[in-house]
């Protein structure tokens, strides 16, 4: 099976979208992912975890289409199936899917990522073959404010016993990614950051 073409140049910023509100503010929150992606941005997390599925996914339908428009890769955080339903790039898996899953849940021609915190959840990522991984939060966050950071030490420390690609998260600009490849991060990911709100 074909690799996805993300791996020909995989992107250095990851830009996970803020909540889209409800269906009312879709217009708007296109708006600003097409602002985003203008500003260089080929890597995206749809994150809406407080939408019904059915409005999920037809924001989903609007996200791919726009993302496809600026070639970049667009990965649901949703159930791998929609994936394929929509044709998208891949899926995010969060922790309790990352937890539910025995084996890779997409073929190797999409892309998964994985949000991970600690060394079993990069681990059980290894073992299902996933493309690449969030590890957060590394600082302090106003997303998650009540979460303990793990500081870059911490970071460096995880990020040496795993081979994946590792997309430090939280408290994250593009203005800390030479301090973070330095800590073994090939990237940075966030929303407040990469969004052009």
């Amino acid at each position: 099976m074909k690799k996805h073409p993300i791996w020909n140049h995989l992107p250095t910023l990851y830009l996970i979208t803020p909540d889209p509100g409800d269906e009312k503010h879709a217009d708007r929150f296109l708006d600003q992912l097409e602002k985003s992606l203008l500003t260089g941005i080929r890597l995206v997390q749809f994150r809406a975890k407080r939408l019904e599925h059915e409005t999920y996914k037809k924001l989903a339908i609007k996200v791919t289409a726009c993302c496809k428009q600026y070639n970049a890769t667009v990965l649901l955080n949703a159930d791998p199936e929609l994936v394929n339903e929509l044709d998208a790039d891949g899926v995010h898996l969060d922790g309790t899917r990352l937890a539910a899953y025995q084996q890779r849940p997409l073929e190797s021609s999409k892309v998964i990522s994985a949000a991970c915190h600690s060394l079993d959840q990069l681990k059980k990522a290894e073992m299902l073959g996933v493309d690449l991984v969030t590890l957060s939060p590394v600082l302090h966050t106003t997303s998650h404010p009540e979460a303990e950071p793990l500081g870059w030490e911490n970071f460096l420390q995880l990020t040496k016993k795993t081979k994946l690609p590792v997309y430090a998260l939280g408290g994250m600009n593009a203005q800390l990614l030479s301090c973070a490849q330095e800590n073994g991060a090939f990237g940075v990911a966030g929303i407040n950051a990469f969004w052009q709100g």
